[in-house]
């Protein structure tokens, strides 16, 4: 479907949903406020299938170019509540917030493929471009890229000088808990996420590749916890406290109103007046809608740890143990302050 209507190109609520290598072109579609906040992440699952996408060259897309959108971050390591974080970012006439919009997924896919990295970067930077265009009047996108994005991340900012970003992550004691109490499913995204670190160039630890296969689910998910804890290690002392601010998952759950008015204020959107503890987000479960509080969260690992306590204090004497040696700090520098 073709349209060159203005008002379109410039709408945010036009999402650009898809890259097509094979014809070098994005795909639009049209999703409101609402049906972003329906949604877990913008992926066709939750949003249905669209079949008759607006398709624009990349061409055609990098000469409408909108001069001078806002585009932020919220970089994360998974399991850390940064799906609520995102959704809070729905602040009308100020942000907008994108959870893992699958265009970026794309270009990901695009650099596992083997595409030369002049060629990705154009990808890139372009795909960003399109995920900048802002809702109405809106000032600003907040955009939380899937975590298998997480090695774009550094060239993503490096590209978007006026760009900052948020690393949220879970210590790891709570992202293996996660891990744990999801069970066989997330094992599996566990292992087929440090075989995309691998690919990306991530994960080097010091392990032999044959290694991974002696070692347990929840040393394999501490592996790769471990990897990403690096690379935002790498990006706080590149970009420093005026781009880059860490948050951990204990901080933002306790207190998210205040987390999300100094997340604001970082991101240099100003003040606004849903930016506190009312915000519907942080009463609604993230992934599957409905009340959710933190004592519900408290109360599901409570039992996790109860099943699977034993499991999990083995292999966090094992990583830190490995995180000592690979001198990776299990704590981010540059807290976000509030």
């Amino acid at each position: 479907m073709a349209n060159n209507n203005s008002e379109i190109w410039n709408d945010g609520a036009w999402l650009a949903h898809r890259y097509d290598a094979s014809a070098d072109a994005f795909h639009l579609r049209p999703v409101s406020r609402s049906a972003h906040n329906a949604a877990a992440f913008l992926t066709d699952e939750y949003l249905g299938l669209e079949p008759s996408p607006l398709v624009l060259s990349r061409r055609e897309a990098k000469a409408r170019r909108a001069e001078n959108a806002s585009l932020h971050f919220i970089l994360h390591s998974a399991f850390c509540a940064s799906t609520m974080f995102a959704n809070a970012f729905d602040l009308p006439g100020l942000s907008m917030g994108l959870k893992e919009p699958v265009l970026l997924n794309d270009i990901v896919g695009f650099r596992r493929r083997g595409a030369p990295p002049v060629a990705v970067a154009e990808r890139l930077g372009d795909a960003l471009d399109m995920l900048a265009r802002p809702f109405g009047d809106d000032s600003a996108v907040v955009v939380k890229p899937s975590n298998i994005f997480n090695a774009l991340a550094p060239a993503s900012l490096a590209m978007r000088p006026t760009s900052k970003a948020i690393l949220v992550y879970a210590p790891l004691s709570v992202f293996l808990l996660s891990v744990a109490r999801k069970g066989l499913w997330c094992r599996l995204w566990c292992r087929e996420l440090l075989e995309g670190q691998i690919t990306d160039g991530i994960a080097d630890l010091g392990f032999e590749p044959g290694d991974f296969f002696r070692q347990t689910d929840l040393q394999v998910a501490a592996v790769g916890w471990l990897a990403q804890q690096k690379l935002f290690h790498h990006m706080t002392r590149k970009f420093g406290p005026e781009r880059i601010a860490t948050l951990d998952s204990e901080r933002l759950t306790a207190n998210p109103g205040k987390a999300l008015f100094a997340a604001a204020s970082h991101f240099g959107l100003g003040n606004h007046a849903a930016a506190n503890d009312a915000h519907p987000a942080f009463g609604t479960h993230s992934k599957l809608g409905g009340s959710f509080r933190i004592e519900d969260r408290h109360a599901e690992y409570a039992l996790a740890q109860t099943a699977h306590g034993d499991e999990i204090e083995k292999v966090l004497i094992w990583a830190e143990a490995v995180a000592q040696s690979a001198n990776i700090q299990l704590t981010l520098e540059h807290p976000l302050r509030f």
